[in-house]
């Protein structure tokens, strides 16, 4: 996966959640920063990518229960 493609699963989420980006990155970051520095070009290692990724996925299903 492209930076810019994790870029948009965020920004994705962001939006059909309704969670703020400061949210966001304290819940999937640990980092109230996180998103805001994604959109100026931070480049999370894939672990990391993938560990969001994982994570959002898990709330979209808690969401839907």
């Amino acid at each position: 996966m492209t930076i810019d493609e994790f870029r948009g699963h965020v920004e994705g989420f962001i939006t059909d959640s309704g969670m703020t980006p400061t949210a966001f990155g304290r819940r999937f970051a640990g980092d109230p920063l996180f998103v805001f520095q994604l959109r100026e070009g931070r480049e999370p290692r894939s672990a990391t990518q993938q560990k969001i990724l994982v994570a959002m996925e898990a709330a979209k299903h808690e969401q839907a229960a």
